[in-house]
């Protein structure tokens, strides 16, 4: 009585076990035929698994049939083989805890990827057509930049205007196509002598500017800089100093290796307006990203020499007027401003020192 009861109690364990086994697979069945459609006989189905790379393999039998139980849930990699050799594969085949369909139809998979291939030869054709049309607009904007270069060389800003306009009209989106009919316009607004058609073309080369500054984005720094120096100034020569300046400012802060430039021009448009004490401080931003920007000393001084008072017979500049008209005879001793900044120098009553070391008299008695 004792044993009957052990080997039934044994009996119940195994069969709890037999389910398990098996719980956690799936079984394949299937059919495969060749590029006929008829059972491809002697094939093998393998199976690799993309978790444990562990493979199963499933005959093909006479009636092309593949059955397979115990195969472990999963995503293999499968491949039909003949001979040894793969004749056909398919990656990520999923296998579920229930039976699953493998079928395999030579002449239908083969029937796809020729479509496939169609379709991707299609694409490429499309993206060859459109790449030679691109060029082909390439080439004709080139033709058209190479004329208004020609148009501007030979002192006819307008032609250049009106090659350019069909130009950003052929292709709107390119920022050097707005920047270079923008100076075509303020060339031409230079040229004109009709006051109002002066203010428009000027007008226009601010609003072709901004539009290549809005094309460059933030990744041509130098064009934008340029661009914004160049509305700078526009405004200037149509009366907006304050809008000049804002430009010209906007230069630097975007660009600033060409600060130097930008800060130089804010301060002559100062200058020509009188503004002494902000003419001086641009031109010492300038010096500050250029210290060897000769001008940019001689024009300080210029200014400071506005600032200075006659107390009696002599001449009182503020101090660092002297200093900043010998920085530009150090750099430029017979620079175009050589003279006038000897003169500035002899009027108020201080030497004149070179590069060279050694201080002259300016001539003056004392």
């Amino acid at each position: 009585m004792k044993k009957t009861s052990i080997l039934l109690a044994l009996a119940f364990v195994f069969a709890l076990m037999i389910p398990s086994a098996f719980a956690q697979t799936g079984s394949i069945k299937g059919v495969v035929k060749d590029d006929q459609g008829k059972p491809l006989t002697g094939a093998v189905v393998e199976l690799t698994s993309k978790e444990n790379g562990r493979k199963y393999q499933l005959k093909v039998d006479k009636g092309g049939n593949i059955f397979s139980l115990g195969i472990a849930a999963g995503t293999y990699d499968v491949k039909l083989l003949k001979d040894g050799q793969a004749i056909w594969a398919i990656n990520g085949f999923p296998v579920k805890l229930d039976e699953n369909k493998l079928d395999i139809d030579l002449a239908k998979e083969h029937q796809a990827a020729q479509q496939n291939m169609s379709e991707q030869q299609k694409q490429q054709q499309a993206q060859n057509e459109a790449i030679a049309k691109e060029n082909v607009k390439i080439k004709g904007l080139n033709e058209k930049l190479a004329a208004a270069k020609a148009a501007m060389d030979s002192n006819n800003p307008e032609q250049a205007v009106q090659v350019l306009t069909e130009a950003t009209q052929v292709d709107p989106n390119r920022d050097i196509l707005w920047f270079k009919l923008g100076d075509a316009q303020r060339s031409a607004a230079v040229k004109a002598t009709d006051p109002a058609a002066k203010k428009a073309a000027f007008e226009g080369s601010i609003e072709s500017y901004n539009k290549a500054i809005q094309l460059a984005g933030n990744a041509k720094p130098e064009i934008i800089g340029a661009a914004y120096n160049n509305v700078g100034e526009a405004y200037a020569k149509t009366g907006q100093t304050d809008q000049a300046i804002k430009s010209y400012e906007q230069a630097a802060q975007v660009n600033p290796p060409g600060a130097g430039g930008y800060y130089f021009n804010e301060g002559a448009v100062l200058t020509n307006t009188g503004k002494v004490d902000d003419a001086i401080k641009a031109f010492d931003k300038t010096i500050q990203a250029d210290p060897n920007k000769a001008a940019a000393y001689y024009w300080k001084g210029v200014n400071m020499m506005g600032k200075a008072t006659l107390k009696g017979n002599k001449m009182e500049a503020p101090e660092g007027t002297a200093e900043a008209f010998n920085k530009y005879l150090e750099l430029e001793p017979t620079g175009p401003y050589a003279d006038p900044a000897k003169q500035m120098l002899a009027s108020i009553g201080a030497d004149v020192q070179t590069s060279f070391g050694k201080a002259k008299s300016s001539g003056k008695k004392k």
